[in-house]
């Protein structure tokens, strides 16, 4: 007779429904199951190959180390309204920088790996990447921001000074993609090394990014803060 290995979250599905937990319980452990440990499936890309990059203009990588990409937005838990703010440090891309003509400066793609996002709360984390992002998805692991647009640019800048602009561009989400605004705030530390901050607002509803429901949560905005902070290093010239 042929035998057939069932699978664990099967099991465990069967078990709670025969304690009486029912459909909800099972929904609870579906979604536990699938969204998965978080773990990426590689390095996000950060190797600083820019073929749009103007000629005199500097690349300062990304380094994951010091950056951090966040999003924050309000819920009610359990009766109390709270803050929930998820963060990841996987995050890679290139800013071309020239110091003679800022102007000629630009933003390559920015890759965010969506899976490795982490709450405070692990249930929280696995629906994130179960339903709400689908990040435990091969194919939604990952999203990368594309600039169309840079404006506010500074004519001049030098070493210790602050400045800020804009740079919209395409952002997928799943299946969906919106154009959205960032504002930079970047600082110049050295001609090696910068550090800065964007900030954009997205709505959940635009992307169609739906709230599982699940006991004591209620009420989560459709705001969202997008919040990366950035350190870049300037990349060593090619060896000839």
């Amino acid at each position: 007779m042929l035998t057939r290995t069932v699978p664990v979250w099967v099991l465990i599905i069967a078990v709670l429904v025969a304690l009486g937990i029912g459909s909800f319980g099972g929904i609870l452990a579906y979604t536990y199951l699938v969204g998965g440990s978080g773990e990426a499936s590689r390095d996000v890309s950060a190797d600083g190959s820019d073929t749009s990059t103007a000629p005199g203009a500097i690349p300062f990588v990304l380094s994951p180390e010091n950056s951090e990409v966040s999003f924050t937005l309000l819920e009610d838990l359990r009766g109390v309204r709270t803050t929930v703010v998820g963060t990841t440090d996987q995050v890679g891309g290139t800013i071309a920088v020239d110091l003679e003509n800022p102007q000629n400066s630009s933003v390559g793609p920015i890759e965010i790996n969506l899976r490795t996002l982490e709450t405070n709360n692990e249930f929280r984390n696995r629906a994130i990447r179960a339903e709400i992002l689908e990040s435990s998805r091969d194919e939604y692991e990952f999203t990368t921001f594309t600039p169309t647009a840079i404006n506010g640019l500074p004519e001049h800048v030098s070493v210790g000074e602050t400045f800020t602009f804009t740079v919209t561009g395409d952002l997928p989400i799943r299946q969906i993609t919106n154009s959205v605004t960032f504002d930079v705030t970047v600082t110049l530390m050295s001609e090696t090394e910068l550090i800065g901050s964007a900030e954009a607002t997205v709505l959940r509803s635009a992307y169609d990014l739906q709230i599982p429901s699940a006991p004591g949560v209620a009420n989560v905005t459709d705001d969202v803060l997008l919040r990366i902070q950035f350190t870049a290093t300037a990349q060593a010239p090619a060896a000839d």
